[in-house]
């Protein structure tokens, strides 16, 4: 089976005042279709650097990702562009919402931007299932920052079609009450059940964490931690 995702040896640098600064050093991992990850760590560990880089919304210095067996390292801005509309969805910490479109029209941007012909239906169907059927034609600033995210969850969901899909999440949970976080955490779960998406997400609630397949913990842009499941539990190895 070709894996959903894999990524080699990745180290990732930025140029500072003070010179060269390592955000990533040396990073492998690889996720087979419907699985689920988990990526935890300090702020500034690394975590949603990562979480970029995998979803290509950025190249590394060095190493290689490949994504739905596609090398997207090798590729421009606009083929990764093309492969994102395929194979991502991605849910942004800050939302990351058109503030000129309703909470329906947001959601079924990428649908149309696909030319798929049911782009409203689909929308609305995610909108239900996160809760704010009620709120489909109010604008972004008509909404709290919970409702925000939902959306911007609602709208990550539209964007990908079952086992072909990949869905990335930074604190996806973060704007939500416990209420809320609890609903979106079984919502993402549920669909990684039914539909075989992989879900790779970046938290701080261990609760979402231990709900993962895999979990890396970042400390300093290294893995600091690496697990797994075994036979149903989940089993921690020093990376």
């Amino acid at each position: 089976m070709t894996a959903m995702l894999r990524a080699e040896n990745l180290i990732h640098r930025v140029t500072t005042n003070e010179g060269p600064l390592t955000l990533l050093n040396d990073i492998s991992l690889q996720l087979d279709r419907g699985e689920s990850l988990a990526i935890t760590g300090a702020s500034g560990s690394g975590k949603s650097t990562l979480l970029g880089l995998l979803a290509g919304l950025d190249k590394p210095t060095e190493g290689r990702i490949w994504l739905a067996g596609e090398e997207i390292t090798a590729m421009d801005e606009e083929q990764r562009a093309a492969v994102r509309s395929r194979y991502v969805g991605f849910v942004f910490q800050t939302f990351q919402l058109l503030p000129g479109l309703t909470a329906l029209e947001n959601v079924m941007l990428p649908s149309e931007l696909r030319g798929e012909r049911n782009a409203a239906g689909r929308a609305e169907e995610f909108l239900k299932r996160v809760g704010l059927e009620h709120r489909l034609h109010h604008y972004p600033r008509q909404l709290s920052g919970g409702e925000q995210q939902r959306v911007a969850i609602a709208r990550a969901f539209c964007s990908i079609t079952g086992s072909d899909g990949i869905l990335f999440a930074d604190e996806p949970t973060g704007s939500l009450d416990a209420g809320n976080g609890e609903k979106i955490i079984d919502l993402l779960f549920q669909l990684n059940a039914e539909s075989g998406t992989t879900l790779v997400l970046v938290t701080h609630e261990q609760r979402l964490a231990q709900r993962c397949q895999a979990h890396l913990r970042m400390a300093a842009g290294e893995v600091a931690l690496a697990a797994g499941r075994d036979n149903g539990s989940l089993s921690e190895v020093s990376a």
